[in-house]
């Protein structure tokens, strides 16, 4: 399948808080996270034509930190990563927008939908943010453990140290 497995944004329920889904189809590119404009478009309730046509339209809005245009190695990459073997034909290069990005791809749409779905992206992004910092504190208090342990452990030559024998 397109997406390897994952939920489709296709079938993102209409709830109050979908930025689950939308934090699903968050990749990380070049050391930023980005959504693919093919997501995007998804989210955004338009064609990935319309996206594009709009982000070429108004390039002075989406500087290199905003909007990054995949390699073929970089979209190889995250076919397999994805255990995915066709994303379907593409004539462009993918294109793919960092939290910024996708911000002022809502502002350049200027759709209803648009702007309502952005701060869901907003929140996808930021609770991103929170499970990354968690994860680095959780590392960091591991291996304060960690060390804690083996100094208060009794090093291999103490503990292969011979009982001694009672008489």
């Amino acid at each position: 399948s397109r997406n390897g497995g994952r939920r489709s944004l296709h079938s993102m329920p209409r709830t109050l808080e979908p930025f689950a889904d939308i934090a699903a189809s968050i990749r990380v590119v070049r050391g930023m996270r980005v959504l693919l404009d093919d997501d995007l478009a998804l989210v955004y309730g338009v064609t990935n034509k319309r996206l594009r046509e709009q982000t070429r339209r108004n390039t002075d809005r989406f500087p290199s930190d905003f909007l990054i245009q995949l390699s073929r190695k970089e979209l190889a990459s995250l076919k397999m990563q994805n255990e995915s073997s066709s994303w379907g034909g593409r004539r462009s290069a993918q294109l793919a927008f960092t939290e910024h990005g996708a911000i002022m791809a809502a502002t350049v749409l200027s759709s209803p939908r648009a702007v309502q779905m952005s701060v869901y992206v907003v929140r996808a992004f930021a609770r991103l943010r929170q499970v990354a910092a968690t994860h680095s504190t959780l590392a960091q208090e591991l291996e304060t453990l960690k060390q804690a342990v083996s100094r208060a452990t009794p090093s291999s030559a103490d503990t292969l140290q011979p009982a001694p024998v009672p008489f």
